[in-house]
């Protein structure tokens, strides 16, 4: 647990700034704090790594926590830092899909469902991860509940009602989950109280928030500050992509728009010129400290609109480097690393199938890259993104990034087409290596690159 003491350490900065803006609304009489002074602070753990999404149930034949454990060591051998845990809860019976159900619809947020182990199981869980310098978060669904969670029958009025009193789904086609109202003070105290929860009890170190946009920003802003006091290095993903979540309440949000993109270019529906328009959006919209998660798939993205394999075809491995070499922070799902080309069911048991792959390579290879190498470090730890022009930019995406003296430049063919082109006066006086086949590269000659072909070239 030398970790987590190092951790709780360093984040005594985090913490105190935070207790400086509550002191302050303290003593100011019948203020309410506002969103206005809070500020976001990233741990510093945060700025180096990258984030990799646990599917318990599919993961193993027994589908247990245990039997995942048995990965941990594989897991850190490819560079994984944060294990984001989809949701451990007790699932509703009650309306429920399929023969299991859907980790979203919790029944205990106090509990874990026995089909995957125990409390003790996942506490230690936590520890061996803690102990292998990896940290943990745990999937929330805060916007609804189980239809037989004790919640609906002991306080009805937590719930979304229709206009005969009627509780009802937030949308109307999760019939197996009930609305959560947040007009409701009590519901709100009783959801940090079960955030807290796990913190306190578990030691996990933070929480990945399922459709956090359809929860109010000023509820996330007041879990924040509650959490905080127990983990002053707390980390909070966001799935949402909106900008005021990064102004105190987020560490990280999801950049959906940019994942849309990369599956259009890889099937050739959009032009390479849409990926600057969407990086200039991006920074425009954001805070330049904000954490965008980039990905090429995710448990919604497989399951329900195709695997990463069917989806990208030969732009698989391209398509990654991308992620992994641009600005944000890089996931990976389960199985991505086996080039899983199955849509995992999401309401039964359907164990990923593991092999080996080319692209677990790949991923090993960035990953720790981006662990000593600045200029991929994440938010303002890192360095910004400048496109390099080529004689071929309507084929050619390249990039570099640079931090300090530490420098990353990403050369990427996004067509069905070899390349053979120039760098339009381009040049660096940083002495460079291509990380996959160490050659040195000189950028005033012609470079080739095979259909949907990359190099990457990294400060020595």
């Amino acid at each position: 647990m030398k970790l987590k003491k190092q951790k709780k350490l360093a984040g005594l900065l985090s913490l105190s700034l935070v207790i400086v803006f509550a002191f302050s609304a303290c003593n100011s009489p019948n203020k309410k704090q506002s969103s206005d002074e809070l500020k976001m602070v990233h741990a510093d753990w945060t700025k180096n790594v990258n984030i990799y999404e646990v599917n318990i149930r599919q993961y193993t034949p027994e589908g247990t926590l245990n039997a995942f454990m048995e990965h941990l060591p594989r897991l850190k051998k490819m560079g994984v830092d944060i294990l984001w845990i989809m949701p451990i809860h007790p699932i509703g019976e009650k309306n429920r899909k399929g023969n299991l159900g859907s980790y979203y619809a919790v029944k205990n947020y106090k509990a874990v469902n026995p089909e995957f182990g125990s409390m003790e199981d996942f506490k230690k869980l936590v520890d061996k991860a803690h102990e292998m310098g990896m940290y943990v978060i745990l999937d929330w669904v805060a916007n609804h509940s189980a239809w037989d969670n004790p919640w609906i029958f002991e306080n009805p009025e937590w719930y979304l009602q229709d206009s005969t009193g009627n509780i009802i789904p937030p949308v109307a086609d999760w019939s197996d989950v009930a609305g959560l109202n947040y007009k409701n003070k009590e519901l709100r105290l009783a959801m940090i109280d079960a955030l807290k929860f796990w913190i306190s009890g578990a030691n996990i170190d933070g929480y990945r928030c399922d459709v956090a946009g359809m929860v109010p920003t000023d509820f996330w802003e007041d879990a924040r500050k509650e959490l905080l006091k127990l983990n002053p290095e707390l980390f909070m993903l966001a799935e949402a992509d909106k900008p005021e979540h990064h102004h105190f309440a987020f560490d990280m949000s999801y950049a959906w728009p940019m994942h849309f993109l990369l599956n259009e270019i890889a099937q050739g529906k959009k032009p390479l010129e849409e990926l600057d328009k969407q990086l200039a959006k991006e920074k425009a919209e954001y805070p330049s400290d904000a954490y965008l998660m980039n990905f090429t798939s995710n448990h919604d993205e497989n399951s329900w609109k195709g695997n990463a394999v069917k989806r990208l075809g030969n732009a698989l491995e391209p398509m990654a480097v991308f992620t992994l070499t641009t600005r944000g922070m890089p996931l990976i799902y389960s199985g991505q690393e086996a080039c899983m080309d199955k849509d995992l069911r999401f309401f039964d048991k359907d164990t990923i199938n593991w092999k080996d792959c080319d692209i677990a390579k790949v991923y090993t290879k960035l990953l720790h890259l981006k662990k000593i190498n600045k200029a991929l470090w994440n938010g303002d730890f890192g360095g910004d993104m400048l496109r390099i022009k080529t004689s071929a930019d309507d084929q050619v995406y390249a990039f570099v990034r640079k931090k300090d003296k530490d420098q990353v430049i990403t050369v990427i063919n996004m067509s069905d087409k070899e390349a053979d082109f120039m760098f339009n006066d381009f040049d660096t006086k940083a002495e460079l290596v291509e990380v996959f086949t160490n050659e040195t590269p000189n950028f005033k000659n012609k470079m080739k690159l095979k259909a949907w072909g990359y190099k990457v070239f990294a400060t020595k």
